[in-house]
């Protein structure tokens, strides 16, 4: 490598970003490994919570993070689980042999809504009167400021979002950030903490959620008679540099499309789903029968169903073998592409591919359960509302 005159940092080979570093707060709690145990052990994350439904008199199958984190980074779950992961990554990448010094680093995060429990109680019980300080807590700029002011990082910081892709658009929003030269490394944050019961309401109303069945029996991607997926919360966060010798494993590449069709509804043609998937893999530099694993969107719903089996035949030839990881770890919204790679890093370095057990008749590709991990890349899809598609390819270091 040689020096980078733009960012005083050092110039490095365009397919060498890799992930370093991996903090998790999700519904099976605090830390990466608490993620890793509960997708090994193969119970789902979600349980029932009361306070949900219309009249909020019912209970409702959620993968709700606990209750967690310092005060010290907010009031409310949201900004301490940013933190939280935050830290985590950082320690991570830092037992590696990560060093920050002499290094630009920036920070993207991706998120939907933000804090949303903080904001209702905003208005509904605070009459939109509040401390400044106590105001500033909410704005989408404070949690990554804070972690900005922390570490030092003095890279560009923006949020993204990009609905339930966002996890996937926050990986390629930092690649592109480091093919362009403009940071040596970057920390990736995906929150999303949305699972209350004014939004599961209309997830349901909408046909997509099941708040009334456990997950095995609501959320069976790829599986016969699949009604659609179980709500649930997650913070993620990645630090993603060339600067460790062990990482987790490599991001090669990806791509994003929009079907610019319907603002919940998929494209019937599934046309730029598999438009997306094809500029991926030729971004990262493989072909389709390079794969070995294709880590599925995996709502549960029809129409997801119908197009990543669209996928997976059109452009795969049904080659590779398939994970879904939703059945376990609920729909974490904005978060899920994020804790889908992070799992996927986590099954690189451990050498098992997690998926979640089979419960009905199914793809002949879909792996059951924890299964010992083969050589060769994954494919990471997402799709968000909005057409929002997006894909990434990694493999092991």
């Amino acid at each position: 490598m040689t020096p980078d005159v733009l960012t005083g940092g050092m110039a490095h080979p365009l397919d060498s970003m890799s992930i370093a570093g991996l903090g998790v707060v999700s519904g099976y709690g605090w830390g990466r490994e608490s993620l890793w145990q509960g997708l090994m052990g193969g119970k789902p994350a979600a349980r029932l919570y009361p306070g949900y439904g219309p009249g909020r008199d019912e209970h409702a199958w959620v993968g709700r993070i606990p209750n967690g984190g310092d005060p010290a980074h907010g009031t409310g779950l949201f900004g301490r689980a940013v933190h939280a992961a935050a830290t985590e990554a950082i320690v991570d990448a830092r037992a590696r042999g990560w060093r920050q010094a002499g290094r630009t680093v920036g920070l993207v995060h991706a998120f939907t809504l933000g804090d949303v429990a903080d904001w209702r109680d905003f208005y509904v019980l605070d009459d939109g009167h509040r401390r400044s300080r106590d105001y500033l807590r909410m704005l989408p700029s404070t949690p990554i400021s804070v972690v900005m002011q922390e570490f030092g990082f003095h890279g560009p910081a923006m949020n993204v979002s990009a609905a339930c892709s966002s996890g996937n658009v926050g990986l390629l929003t930092a690649k592109m950030w480091r093919d362009a030269g403009l940071v040596d490394d970057v920390l990736c944050i995906t929150t999303d903490l949305s699972a209350t019961p004014e939004m599961l309401e209309h997830f349901v109303g909408l046909g997509a959620a099941v708040a009334d069945a456990d997950p095995f029996t609501a959320c069976r991607p790829f599986q016969a008679d699949t009604l659609g997926f179980t709500m649930a919360e997650a913070s993620v966060a990645m630090l993603l540099t060339d600067a460790v010798e062990l990482p987790y494993a490599r991001v090669l590449g990806g791509a994003m499309t929009n079907d610019a069709f319907h603002v919940v509804s998929m494209d019937p043609t599934h046309a730029q789903i598999i438009a997306c998937v094809e500029r991926a893999l030729t971004n990262a530099g493989i072909d389709a029968g390079d794969v070995a694993y294709f880590n599925a969107h995996g709502t549960g719903t029809r129409q997801c169903d119908a197009a990543e089996r669209d996928v997976v035949t059109t452009v795969f030839d049904d080659r590779p073998a398939i994970t879904a990881l939703k059945p376990l770890t609920g729909h974490c919204q904005g978060a899920c592409a994020a804790i889908e790679v992070a799992t996927i890093a986590l099954s690189y370095e451990r050498g098992i591919a997690a998926s979640a057990p089979i419960v009905a008749p199914a793809h002949p590709r879909l792996l059951n359960g924890p299964t010992p991990m083969i050589d060769g890349p994954t494919l990471k899809l997402s799709m968000g509302m909005g057409g929002n598609n997006a894909a990434v390819v990694l493999d092991k270091f």
